[in-house]
């Protein structure tokens, strides 16, 4: 099952008065691309986090936030400082009066002062780090789910963009048939007219007719399309975390459908093979988000 890199996971767990809270975003990259955003009582938690991170998933620039905070029900960590609060407000008091202002709105300015109202600051030995770490793996595996969810979805549309070129390739293999046929018969009806007129070499006629329709042909390259659609839905159906391969599987199929574009000389073919090149392009913008 393929697995998209674009993913989210959250996880809340309660222990004792904390609550710890983890977050995951993933979204496209190259390579695994870790942005860490914790609380600095546990900065020096750094590598053990991007250890978990590294063994949970593979690809994608994972964004990982981690909040720890008393529980409601336990015992506040705010502190006012009254001191401070008291000579915030005396001068704004002494200010209101000075230019007969109103005084309702004092207390909620004085609170709202720098350094009135600070937020304690816990210890690392405070924090169950055990506690943490489950908090973090459970949010890794609600991302990984939503992965799994988001590739499942996303290999469902590429098997249909497939389909499509193998609908296109089977009017090509049609259309090829009657393009023979034509050319054959506009190249014969030339040469009577001329043959009144010039001496031909039927032997030789032949031999370029022959040469001539070889450029055109697109048997190898109808051969090879369907090889590579078949094993592009192949590797789909059958391996996980394949995106750079499906990436290149879609090159060969880009090269192929370009080289039949190339030689159709038929407008019909032509056609078709601009409606191919639209699904392929479908199929290349969605397996960037794949794993």
């Amino acid at each position: 099952m393929q697995h998209s890199m674009t993913g989210y996971g959250r996880n809340e767990r309660k222990c004792q008065q904390l609550l710890i809270k983890s977050e995951v975003r993933t979204l496209n990259s190259k390579f695994l691309d870790f942005s860490p955003r914790l609380p600095k009582e546990l900065t020096s938690k750094e590598n053990q986090v991007r250890n978990l991170v590294n063994e949970k998933l593979k690809r994608g620039k994972v964004i990982l936030a981690l909040d720890l905070e008393v529980d409601a029900n336990g015992t506040s960590i705010v502190q006012v400082d009254e001191k401070l609060f008291k000579a915030y407000y005396d001068t704004f008091q002494s200010l209101a009066s000075t230019v007969n202002a109103r005084e309702e709105s004092l207390l909620k300015l004085a609170l709202e002062a720098p350094q009135v109202i600070k937020q304690q600051e816990l210890s690392e030995h405070e924090i169950p780090w055990s506690e943490v770490e489950q908090s973090i793996i459970n949010s890794l595996d609600e991302c990984i789910k939503f992965r799994m969810q988001e590739g499942e979805a996303l290999s469902k549309k590429l098997k249909g963009y497939i389909h499509n070129i193998e609908e296109g390739l089977s009017m090509i293999d049609l259309a090829d048939k009657k393009r023979d046929e034509s050319i054959r018969s506009k190249i014969q009806k030339s040469m009577d007219e001329i043959r009144d007129k010039v001496k031909v070499d039927e032997n030789r006629f032949e031999q370029e007719l022959i040469f001539y329709l070889e450029r055109l042909d697109i048997s190898e390259e109808k051969v090879r399309l369907n090889q590579h659609l078949s094993y592009f839905l192949e590797i789909l159906e059958k391996e996980s975390y394949a995106g750079k391969k499906l990436g290149f599987i879609s090159q060969e199929i880009g090269r192929e459908i370009n080289t039949i574009g190339s030689k159709a000389n038929d407008a019909e073919i032509q056609r078709t093979v601009v409606s191919m090149k639209d699904e392929l392009e479908k199929i290349k913008e969605q397996v960037l988000n794949l794993i």
